[in-house]
């Protein structure tokens, strides 16, 4: 469920702008090391995590504004934008380590009541609240994207941009807003991450964004249920994996399993094909 998390935002983003944004990782580093930073403030756990989460969905709206959006406006190459989100993500690191450190830092636990008994077997209290989480999240984003007029400006954009635009759409807004969706759902899973594993540090975002994003192309990127399918599928791998071929073959085992999914179904569990016209 933690990759699930993560791996909403890139289906956001991509399932709009047809973008892969490799910033996410760092975006969900930098939500982790907001709410610390409230935290030490001493504004208490869940306060830090909502002001984590307007922080967070501003920087994804700045990401957007400052680097993306005037590519868009000169009809630049995809590739161009693909290799801006990567440079903003050795931004964003680069920069919290200049004002957070490099080094590791402890996180305090929330949500942490010891183990719960499900008969056949023990599961940590924070476990169930992050899966919780991850299903409330999802319900939620599902509603706004099917069941409001944001979202159905959000689906118009995604079909045809310049359509959705000389329909009274403002397009630029509905991208913003997009953003800082992903932003939000990254500073909720940096949150609930970091409290799991009570430690916070710059490079946390890295390997956690690569999985992922494995995670959400293996549920068919742009699809939320995928998401967070491929998040328990990926998840769930990793761990039988180190338990029964040892911690080595761990991070490996997210691209073995999306290289074997994608090469029988290419759009992944819940991707559908798309009929370009030219």
């Amino acid at each position: 469920m933690a990759y699930a998390l993560i791996a909403v935002g890139y289906s956001l983003v991509f399932g709009i702008l047809r973008l892969i944004n490799f910033s996410h990782g760092s975006v969900y580093a930098f939500g982790a090391h907001i709410a610390l930073l409230f935290v030490g403030f001493q504004f208490g756990v869940i306060p830090a995590v909502l002001l984590s989460i307007v922080f967070t969905g501003l920087l994804g709206v700045a990401i957007d504004k400052t680097a993306l959006a005037p590519l868009r406006k000169k009809n630049s190459i995809p590739i161009a934008a693909l290799i801006t989100t990567i440079g903003i993500s050795n931004i964003i690191q680069n920069l919290l380590m200049i004002f957070f450190g490099s080094e590791k830092k402890a996180f305090p636990a929330f949500f942490d009541f010891g183990m719960v008994n499900l008969g056949i077997a023990k599961v940590n209290s924070t476990q169930i609240v992050m899966c919780v989480v991850s299903l409330i999240l999802l319900a939620a984003l599902m509603l706004l994207v099917n069941k409001t007029k944001i979202g159905l400006a959000m689906r118009a954009t995604e079909q045809n941009a310049k359509a959705a635009s000389l329909m009274g759409i403002n397009v630029n807004f509905v991208i913003g807003f997009t953003f800082f969706l992903g932003g939000a759902s990254a500073a909720i899973a940096g949150s609930l991450i970091s409290g799991y594993y009570q430690i916070v540090y710059p490079g946390m975002g890295f390997m956690a964004g690569l999985k992922a994003f494995a995670a959400a192309v293996l549920g068919g990127i742009g699809s939320l249920p995928g998401s967070v399918l491929g998040g328990l599928v990926v998840g769930v791998s990793e761990s039988l994996a180190a338990t029964f071929l040892g911690s080595t073959y761990r991070d490996s085992m997210a691209f073995i399993i999306l290289i074997i999914v994608l090469i029988f179904k290419p759009t992944g569990f819940f991707g559908k094909k798309t009929i370009t016209k030219v």
